[in-house]
């Protein structure tokens, strides 16, 4: 009796119009909040709004009702508003350079890869917003006492303007003493590896995986060439909604590269096997589900964040920095990386329907790959110092203490190369 061969479990199937609605809502809000500037320009949206309806309820009796609010004239109110706006102006500035200058020290020192993370550091954006706020919302408080006539003074409104620069102060203590430490490398590489590490964790389990055993993929006969609508590096790919759009056209869809990797405008991007007689313009539904960058990103592409952190570990080793220590720190960043790595299979390339029909075909990144990625240029340029090729064979046989079976041979294999770079050097 013959035994039964290991089948890939299928994903689950498309969701439905609602769920994919709230998924393409979730990217779009991803998207939306991602620019450096998104949460600065909310607060101050919040402070106009603030700033026009705080002043009537003065007129309320709202006033009489709470203790401690500001007790001069109007004039006095002009005079207060008009300096917290001079003030926050001016420190808004110091910390935008401080940034500047932050942004500057980490491209020119790590890499210009890390940038990204300084940009989208809430604790920097929030700061920007409560400065930019305050100015704002003073501005606007001021513009209504421009007529106040017999109007009484807006006690409420000067009185929240103290406190939004109260806030402010708080806020500036706290932004000098993260943007002193954000410049760590101990820092820059944790939080990188970090997010590297929350995107591995986020993947688990999310795609089907083969024990062994080919894939099966019949012909279909009909094949179509989809061609990129622009340039970009391939940053992220909707599966879900790509594998429901080739179970609606009955055809199987197969993608010719991995993540992270720059496609040229008219250049192919996808194959489309089957559907022959259709009239599906492919180009516009892969584009509505496929995301073509100017720049990587850690969406969906694990290599991405290895990418970065050799980069640091390869400035630290050029002559000019010499600093053969950061590298180590780097390295043992990867090894942490590389270790949840190979305690898992490759992720399967093959996505099937609730039928078990393949739908999707992906092309992946390997663990061998990844394992090159984080190794080869680091022993390369760290060939005749002292602590990295030591610091890189330690990696290797504790990675090969828990590593899959399957991961093992690219294991072995890189060690060999390492033991011939030694020799040869």
């Amino acid at each position: 009796m013959s035994t039964p061969q290991p089948q890939p479990s299928p994903v689950p199937a498309a969701p439905s119009g609602r769920q994919a609605g709230r998924s393409w809502f979730a990217r779009l809000a991803s998207r939306l909040v991602r620019p450096f500037w998104v949460v600065p320009a909310l607060w101050s949206l919040g402070a106009i709004a603030l700033g026009l309806v705080v002043p009537r309820l003065d007129s309320t009796g709202l006033s009489d009702l709470l203790p401690f609010l500001f007790p001069g004239d109007v004039e006095g109110a002009r005079s207060v508003l008009s300096s917290i706006a001079g003030a926050m102006i001016s420190v808004t500035g110091l910390v935008f350079s401080n940034t500047m200058v932050v942004l500057q020290l980490a491209s020119s020192q790590f890499s210009p890869r890390v940038l990204q993370t300084f940009l989208q550091d809430r604790v920097t954006q929030h700061t920007l917003g409560v400065f930019t706020a305050t100015f704002v919302y003073a501005l606007t408080v001021l513009r209504s006492l421009a007529d106040a006539g017999d109007s009484p003074v807006p006690q409420l409104a000067v009185t929240l303007a103290f406190a939004l620069v109260v806030a402010a102060v708080a806020m500036f203590l706290m932004f000098i003493n993260h943007i002193t430490a954000s410049v760590g490398i101990s820092n820059i590489l944790h939080r990188s590896a970090a997010e590297t590490r929350g995107l591995l964790e986020r993947g688990r389990g999310a795609r089907t995986r083969m024990p062994d055993g080919p894939p099966d993929l019949p012909d279909l006969g009909h094949q179509q060439v989809v061609l990129a609508r622009s340039s970009g590096y391939l940053d992220a790919v909707d599966v879900d909604q790509v594998a429901a759009a080739a179970q609606r056209h009955d055809v199987r869809v197969e993608l010719l590269h991995p993540l992270g990797t720059f496609l040229v405008e008219s250049r192919p991007l996808a194959m489309v096997h089957g559907g022959r007689g259709t009239d599906v313009d492919w180009t516009r539904v892969l584009g509505r589900h496929l995301d073509l960058a100017r720049e990587r990103s850690l969406q969906q592409d694990i290599s991405f964040g290895l990418r970065r952190l050799v980069d640091i570990a390869e400035r630290a080793l050029s002559p000019g920095i010499n600093d053969p220590t950061t590298a180590v720190q780097v390295v043992d960043q990867l090894h942490d990386l590389l270790h949840r790595i190979a305690a898992e299979s490759d992720p399967y390339p093959v996505h099937l329907d609730g039928d078990g029909t393949a739908r999707l075909v992906t092309r992946e990144v390997t663990f061998a790959e990844l394992l090159d990625l984080a190794v080869d240029e680091i022993a390369h340029w760290g060939a005749d110092s002292l602590q990295i090729p030591r610091r890189l064979r330690a990696m290797l046989d504790d990675l090969l203490v828990d590593a899959r079976p399957e991961h093992r041979e690219a294991l072995q294999r890189k060690q060999s190369q390492l033991a011939a770079l030694d020799t040869a050097g």
